[in-house]
């Protein structure tokens, strides 16, 4: 017999493991020295915290810090990272722990305030760079997507936190089994 519609018990243990990918993608975008930002020739280079020159082998960096754009890029990011741990110890805690449906929509509100808070760094970091640098062609690079794939990941996740509730039944696995055919 063929089984119609998703396994709620796996996205008790699934949902955790993702926020926890997100959880990784973000710390490597904040931790990253470099790959935020990339100039074609590779003379020129930034992370969400410095930005360095290249010349001849030597490598001249600055503190992106000096700059309130800068530092605001920075909080938001650890808030939306910060957000992001709580929303992660909380889906631990509701979906592995024990089964706690009141706390799902809480853990999908907490993830689209990261996510508004996230996304208002990402956009913000390459307007204000741009403005600061005129020179060349930059491309936004490794672990600026990997804030991008964290923000995504907290998008797909709060939209599942939010829908859970009302499959409270499939998720403990007390629903009767609907198959697409039967014998009958």
């Amino acid at each position: 017999m063929f089984r119609c519609g998703i396994a709620f018990p796996r996205c008790r243990w699934i949902l955790p493991l993702v926020l926890l990918f997100a959880v990784i993608f973000d710390l490597i975008a904040i931790c990253a020295q470099s790959g935020w930002v990339e100039e074609e020739h590779s003379q020129h280079y930034a992370s969400m915290w410095t930005q360095c020159r290249s010349y001849g082998g030597n490598d001249d960096c600055t503190s992106l810090m000096s700059f309130s754009w800068a530092q605001a890029v920075a909080a938001l990011m650890i808030i939306g990272l910060l957000i992001l741990l709580l929303a992660f110890i909380l889906s631990v805690v509701a979906l592995c722990c024990t089964l706690n449906i009141t706390l799902l929509p809480i853990i999908g509100t907490l993830l689209f305030i990261a996510v508004i808070v996230q996304i208002i760094a990402l956009v913000v970091y390459p307007c204000k760079f741009n403005e600061l640098i005129y020179e060349g062609h930059y491309d936004y690079s490794w672990a600026y997507g990997f804030g991008w794939g964290a923000t995504v990941l907290m998008i797909g996740c709060g939209i599942l936190f939010c829908c859970l509730p009302r499959y409270e039944d499939d998720l403990t696995g007390l629903a009767k089994t609907k198959y697409i055919y039967s014998s009958e």
